[in-house]
């Protein structure tokens, strides 16, 4: 590697050493305006003396890229020369100052025999052995990108609303070229929504993805060649699942939006990561909700929340939007920066309406285009477009936790009063919270299920505050946090016939489904305290499924249960012991309740999702599909898998082969069509992190750590491979009763493998461990077990840093 750096001096810095970041590189030679200097080399980098003025530093350096299991900087996978750079793996191809806010336009020469070479920005000069780069763009190193391979293109073209062409291309292995297709019109749709929707067209000649076998993350925004795990780009009916359709669409779509919300406008430092990511999640969140319906993506992003951010938030991991401090920065790439961010995102542009924000929006494009910005520069955008006063609203990027907000009812001659009042837990390093910002989307219906007071959005921004409605004939029946409007916890005491009311009649979609969720959580806390389950939730669920006026794809998450882990959470706030085997037992008996009370309606509704003709990931046939196989998984627990079986051996797409064997997976059955479908797929590397996965993470809870080492001793379980370690390893942590064995055998089992793969891609080792994130709610035996086998990967020898630091905050 040769890099040559042009540096001038910076008026506004201290007086200091000349210093440039490196790890895992060998210095051959270095230079300063052609002249040979000796700097002072340490594992972190190195220094030297450098002229007062300008000057141009000159370095040759050497690594090793095939020994590169990291996965970070430029390594190597399957043959192909692939780069990963941020958060800070450029310091690993050359030496550098390696920081977001240094951002320089960047030409590249690559020289090699391999027929493809890319690299970020337009191409330029090429011949045989070489091709060079021109990015007009100034960006931060942690946006560089380099790609030398066999590889071929599926290619199209995008007119601009300005009239340019863009070459667009998606470089993938030979033999992968027919599964791109639906990343290419994925990226098209991208493309023409954010021209739509922001006003923001893209800015270079060309636009490159190219799909990596190996890669830590789904996708990276490098300027014009994002490089993207292949599981993210390659589909084809026949091998990938509705899942996988849609996930697909929304990375290529937050990759390219990438390129205004983090490229031309980056972050400042990487506490500020949220600027760029939580800001790009909401855009990406905007994208499918227009393509794919607002309603079912806000559910979906709301379930996701609560399983992933909400622990994360009210366990030993939690920390600000914007976080404090860090020893990894690679540790910060969370569901609270991500997920969180962009629900911060959500709430600004509810209190300031959509004019206020795209007003807001258009200024800081103008204002900070070139610039690595702040939180404070994004907030001020938005206080001077709209003149709002928003330093209460900024304590959702500094105060961590999920807040709770308590709600009390007064009814007297017309008048109705709502008494809000909001409570922000204590968490690590942060025992006291300031009240903040709750923006409470409340509706009003009458006994009849008329809409007696439309959407209101209600201010909480002190503990306690009441708001009262006047004028109504009759005690209303409340809709609050409407839309999921705030990241938050409701707690109230309502009737228990009013959920079921609600999933009758709410006109919020996301409340009504809310309904639904509320009746399930009562029957499943019956069943954990050995009560009988209600006998009116089937039937006022059966209701709402009967409305075939209700898209299919919202009828399907009205099937589905909360998550194990929102019951875990909800055990726990109450000051219960978690036990994970009796919230499965729970779950699987409530399940086989629906499947008795639904029998009468769920052959039908697996025969609506049976569609006809080639398969099309439209809106329309996946929600159609959705709810039939949601059907079929309640189905199977009272036909012994009869129509599973059918479903599977007719299937011609993944989404109902898959269905169809998971389904016959999660009540012990399937063994068969488990093996066939291993034959026929252990060729495509893709579709076998499927079989590896279901067979984890759908096992019984007694045997689920077993068939997760069994799987690891398989010919084709690659464990450097991150999508296939997470395939087995990841699935266990998806099977909480299973991974929280009492024995403590699935503590011992990932405890051995995360200390393994520390030593290969400690990235990955860092991420994974956030399986034991919630080992202080469980009983007493299993927190020891926990406890000890989190001690053993602290003691290991040789821990990396990134490891180190995440078990030190699980422990406390």
């Amino acid at each position: 590697m040769t890099s040559r750096i042009r540096f001038r001096p910076n008026p506004e810095a201290r007086p200091g050493p000349f210093f440039l970041h490196g790890e895992d590189l060998r210095l051959v030679e270095a230079r300063i305006d052609g002249r040979p200097v000796q700097p002072k080399v340490t594992a972190e980098g190195l220094t030297c003396d450098v002229p007062e003025g300008e000057f141009t530093w000159e370095a040759v350096v050497e690594n090793d890229p095939e020994a590169n299991t990291r996965l970070e900087g430029l390594y190597l996978s399957r043959g192909m020369y692939c780069t990963q750079c941020e958060a800070e793996g450029f310091r690993r191809i050359t030496y550098y100052p390696d920081r977001p806010d240094v951002m320089a336009v960047f030409d590249v020469r690559i020289e090699s025999d391999l027929p493809v070479l890319l690299s970020n920005g337009n191409p330029g000069t090429s011949g045989p052995g070489f091709a060079e780069w021109h990015d007009p763009w100034p960006k931060p190193a942690y946006l560089f990108a380099l790609v030398a391979g066999e590889l071929v293109a599926h290619r199209d073209r995008f007119t601009t609303m300005s009239g340019r062409h863009v070459d667009l291309a998606v470089w993938v292995r030979p033999g992968d070229e027919g599964k791109c297709a639906w990343a290419m019109e994925s990226l098209k749709a991208s493309m023409k929504w954010d021209e739509d929707t922001y006003g923001r067209e893209y800015d270079l000649d060309v636009f490159n993805i190219v799909a990596v076998d190996d890669f830590n993350m789904g996708a990276m925004e490098n300027k014009g060649l994002n490089i993207f795990n292949s599981s993210a780009v390659l589909a084809s009916p026949e091998t990938a699942t509705d899942a996988d359709y849609e996930r697909i669409e929304a990375i290529v779509a937050h990759e390219y939006f990438h390129n205004w919300t983090g490229n031309r406008i980056t972050c400042r430092d990487w506490f500020q990561l949220s600027l760029k990511e939580g800001l790009t999640v909401f855009r990406d969140a905007q994208f499918s909700g227009d393509l794919r319906g607002h309603g079912v993506k806000r559910i979906q992003d709301a379930v996701d929340l609560r399983a992933r951010q909400f622990r994360e938030d009210n366990g030993p991991l939690a920390h600000p939007v914007r976080p404090e401090s860090f020893v990894e920065i690679n540790n910060f790439y969370t569901a609270t920066v991500y997920e969180k961010g962009a629900e911060v995102i959500g709430m600004l542009k509810r209190l300031v309406g959509d004019e206020g924000y795209r007003k807001a929006l258009d200024l800081y494009f103008e204002r900070h285009d070139g610039d690595a910005a702040t939180v404070e520069d994004w907030l001020r955008v938005f206080e001077d477009a709209t003149g709002r006063d928003l330093s209460q609203f900024k304590l959702w990027y500094s105060q961590s936790g999920t807040p709770r907000v308590k709600v009390e009812e007064a009814w007297e001659d017309g008048r109705y009063r709502l008494d809000l009042s909001q409570v922000l837990p204590p968490t690590p390093g942060q025992p006291e919270k300031k009240p903040m910002v709750i923006p409470v989307a409340v509706g009003l219906l009458n006994p009849n299920g008329d809409e007696v007071q439309p959407t209101t959005v209600l201010e909480l921004t002190e503990g306690r505050q009441s708001f009262t409605f006047e004028g109504l004939a009759s005690r209303p029946v409340p809709s609050i946090v409407r839309g999921f409007s705030a990241p938050v916890i409701l707690e109230r005491e309502a009737p228990e016939e009013e959920a079921a009311f609600l999933l009758a009649h709410d006109t919020d979609d996301f409340n009504r489904w809310e309904a639904g969720q509320a009746l399930a959580r009562r029957a499943i806390r019956a069943r954990l305290d050995g009560r009988d389950i209600d006998a009116g939730w089937a039937p006022s669920l059966l209701a709402a499924l009967r409305d075939d006026g209700l898209d299919p794809a919202y009828r399907a998450m009205l099937l589905a249960l909360p998550s194990q882990e929102e019951t875990a959470q909800a055990l726990w706030d109450e000051g219960r012991r978690v036990d994970p085997l009796a919230i499965w037992t729970a779950h699987e008996e409530i399940r086989d309740h629906l499947a008795r009370g639904l029998g009468d309606i769920l052959p039908a509704l697996h025969d609506q999702g049976q569609v006809q003709g080639p398969y099309s990931p439209d809106p329309a046939s996946v929600g159609r599909r959705a709810l039939g196989n949601a059907a079929l998984r309640l189905l199977t627990r009272t036909d012994g898998g009869v129509r599973a079986r059918a479903q599977f051996a007719g299937a011609d797409d993944m989404t109902q082969s898959v269905a169809a064997l998971s389904a016959l997976l999660a009540v012990g059955l399937g063994e068969a069509e488990l093996q066939q479908f291993h034959d026929r797929w252990k060729g495509e590397r893709r579709v076998l992190d499927k079989w590896f996965g279901l067979q984890v993470s759908l096992a019984r809870p007694e045997a689920a750590v077993a068939t997760a080492e069994r799987l690891t001793t398989h010919p084709l379980f690659d464990w450097k491979n991150p999508n296939r370690f997470r395939s087995v390893l990841g699935a266990l942590a998806m099977n909480p009763a299973g991974f929280h064995d009492p024995s403590g055998a699935g503590y011992r089992f990932l405890a051995d493998w995360l200390i393994r793969l520390d030593a290969a891609n400690p990235l990955m080792a860092a991420r994974m461990s956030g399986a034991f994130e919630t080992w202080r709610r469980l009983e007493e035996g299993r927190q020891s077990k926990a406890r000890a086998e989190l001690e053993r990967i602290r003691g290991t020898p040789g821990l990396s840093r990134d490891l180190s630091e995440m078990v030190g905050r699980l422990l406390g």
